[in-house]
């Protein structure tokens, strides 16, 4: 009996050790599959940094090297299908020109979503990448805001969630520290709407001329504010003052790509 139940142990261990080989051969195959996708992937990846980089530079405008993710797994699955489900775009410290003078976003991040994209086009880079729909934030500094209103010594902040501003102006002959807020709104043209509606000044004299003069340089500051052009079709649909700058959302759809930047 004992020599029957050790036959019958052998092939119970072969049968053991053949299943951890399987295991580990799908584990490795597995692996290496992962592996292959995530290499392909990150040369997408930098093919669109370098592509975006260019127009960057052809729309005169500069940024630090773009930061590019295509999300979705497996990659290869998506290219075979000709639809990627994210594509996520971070440029930093970025310039635009705006009527001769230069507007800073310290970060502009974009995500496409659904990009649509043939196998063709990928091997020959000919034809329509189509976002179904773009997403992108970014924020402008306040120090390049204050300087499109090119007033001297005019600084711009956030308080209580609206934008603060600070101004050194001359009235009847004092020089007095001016304060207060404005209402900020999004114009059909993208532009930034700036309405100082409620300055005032400590040592203000109390008299009608000075508040005229103070309402006259708050008139002077409320002006239409010009962004520069955005990447990817992108229209302003809202922007709101944050500590580090002034918050810009945006958004588009059904853009193509490979071809909306510049």
């Amino acid at each position: 009996m004992a020599q029957d139940h050790t036959y019958e142990e052998r092939p119970r261990r072969r049968g053991r050790k053949v299943l951890v080989t399987l295991v580990v051969l799908l584990l490795v195959l597995g692996g290496l599959l992962v592996v292959a996708d995530r290499v392909a992937a990150g040369v997408a990846e930098r093919a669109i940094a370098d592509q975006i980089r260019q127009e960057v530079a052809k729309q005169g405008a500069q940024s630090s090297a773009p930061e590019v993710e295509v999300g979705g797994f497996p990659f290869l699955t998506q290219v075979l299908d000709g639809r990627y489900e994210r594509i996520s775009i971070g440029l930093r410290d970025v310039q635009g020109p705006v009527q001769g003078d230069v507007v800073a976003l310290p970060k502009l991040d974009v995500d496409a979503r659904n990009v649509r994209a043939s196998l063709d086009t990928i091997r020959s880079g000919q034809g329509d990448v189509v976002a179904e729909t773009v997403d992108g934030t970014g924020t402008i500094s306040y120090d390049s805001l204050a300087k499109l209103l090119d007033r001297p010594g005019l600084t711009l902040g956030e308080q209580g969630g609206r934008l603060a501003v600070t101004a050194p102006v001359d009235i009847l002959g004092q020089r007095l520290t001016v304060t207060g807020t404005a209402d900020i709104t999004v114009g059909k043209e993208g532009q930034v709407a700036l309405r100082f509606n409620d300055l005032n000044a400590e040592g203000l004299p109390n008299v009608p001329l000075a508040r005229t003069m103070l309402s006259n340089y708050a008139k002077s500051i409320s002006v239409d504010v010009p962004l520069p052009e955005l990447p990817f079709q992108l229209a302003v649909r809202e922007v709101r003052p944050l500590p580090e700058g002034l918050a810009v959302t945006a958004d588009a759809k059904n853009v193509p790509i490979n071809s909306a930047v510049g």
